[in-house]
């Protein structure tokens, strides 16, 4: 068998592996609950392998400062509000305002707010595994550090979601049923 032919045997494999895994993801994507309430399981299976375990604080830190981002991410607008916000002055100002409806669409989608999360949390496991990367920190301060991060973070973001007056959540929404 030539050279040739074994990489392409091998791209013909991986290329097999990986439409099987983009199934299985497909599979996964209207199952929301389950796939949310696996990751609160995972996670909370992690803090106690951490508190336990009495070790592995800066990558349990380093996982929360990760999650806080992806969060922040999921919350914010894809496209910048502020500009959108000065072409309806402009609009305004010109008389010719559109009263189109403009939904708000998620700079990161909840599937892959969830995916990354849970790719994050099965990596932190695995580095939970190894002594290295059980560095010896004193961990109250890395608390305190992410209480406060975490805090200013969405101060700032809930500051910019009241400013511009988008409602990145669907709570007290309107849900309408069919009728009997």
């Amino acid at each position: 068998m030539s050279e040739v032919d074994r990489r392409e045997q091998t791209l013909a494999m991986v290329n097999k592996y990986k439409a099987t895994y983009q199934m299985y993801m497909d599979r996964l994507t209207p199952h929301v609950k389950y796939r949310w309430g696996a990751l609160g399981f995972g996670l909370i299976a992690f803090f106690l392998r951490v508190a336990y375990g009495e070790g592995w604080y800066v990558v349990c830190y380093g996982l929360a400062i990760y999650l806080l981002n992806q969060f922040l991410s999921f919350l914010t607008p894809k496209f910048d509000v502020s500009l959108q916000q000065d072409e309806e002055n402009n609009e305004l100002e010109s008389g010719e305002r559109v009263d189109e409806f403009r939904p708000f669409i998620r700079r990161l989608p909840e599937f892959k707010f969830w995916y990354n999360s849970f790719r994050a949390l099965v990596l932190c496991s695995i580095l939970t595994l190894f002594r290295i990367f059980d560095i010896p920190v004193f961990w109250p301060i890395l608390v305190m550090y992410f209480i406060l991060l975490f805090a200013l973070t969405m101060r700032r973001q809930i500051q910019h979601m009241i400013k511009y007056k988008y409602i990145p959540l669907d709570i007290g929404k309107k849900r309408y049923t069919p009728r009997d």
